[in-house]
């Protein structure tokens, strides 16, 4: 596949979005990483398992610098296993349940990962249930036939990694920002809930079932 069916085919898949900007620049480098991929024949549902391994593995490894080489590795396996879909024309109804499952696994392991660190449980469980709501109704207004691409809310999944990655730099250079930065993402992951909300009901108010 060539990269402009491959930007052609994405667009088309995420409600004829425009490829351009940071949106472009992801797409070059998961192509990139991509095409090596194709060629070995790693299907996009095994990339998406290896991501939620990668996961358990920060877990298990939450005492260690390490895992802040497992939570960027199993994010950019999260991130081009659509991309792998789509260059080896292997998308499917099966492989998109299967990777928002495993995203929704994967961010309670970040959740849980950020408890380990010494984060309040409250703020973890406030954070963490406002995320999943948060995309939970996405999904339900997909199946009820809301076909817009959506809004883009202060809380979305690179955010939510963002969140982990700068506890675990932090814990690397012995600063504790665990409690501000749980703080920090309960607030966002609350108005991004709402945001998603506000941005639906009309949607949905207009529509019949």
């Amino acid at each position: 596949m060539k990269k402009s069916e491959f930007f052609n085919s994405w667009a088309n898949l995420h409600g004829g979005a425009q490829v351009k900007g940071i949106v472009r620049a992801w797409l070059e480098i998961s192509f990139l990483l991509c095409k090596p991929l194709a060629a070995l024949r790693v299907t996009p549902n095994a990339l998406s398992i290896f991501g939620l391994l990668l996961g358990i593995t920060l877990v298990v490894s939450i005492e260690s610098n390490w895992a802040i080489a497992f939570l960027v590795f199993s994010l950019i396996a999260d991130g081009i296993d659509g991309s792998l879909a789509i260059l080896t024309g292997k998308v499917s109804r099966w492989g998109a349940l299967l990777d928002g499952f495993i995203d929704r696994i994967v961010e309670a392991l970040w959740a849980f990962s950020l408890y380990l660190l010494g984060a309040p449980y409250q703020l973890v469980l406030i954070a963490w249930l406002a995320a999943f709501l948060q995309e939970y109704m996405r999904s339900r207004a997909a199946s009820l036939g809301v076909t817009q691409l959506g809004v883009v809310t202060i809380g979305e999944r690179p955010i939510r990694a963002s969140i982990l990655f700068i506890a675990l730099v932090a814990r690397a250079v012995d600063m504790d920002l665990v409690t501000l930065l749980a703080q920090i993402w309960a607030i966002l992951q609350v108005i991004s809930l709402f945001t998603v909300l506000n941005f639906l009901r009309p949607l949905l108010q207009q529509s019949q079932r």
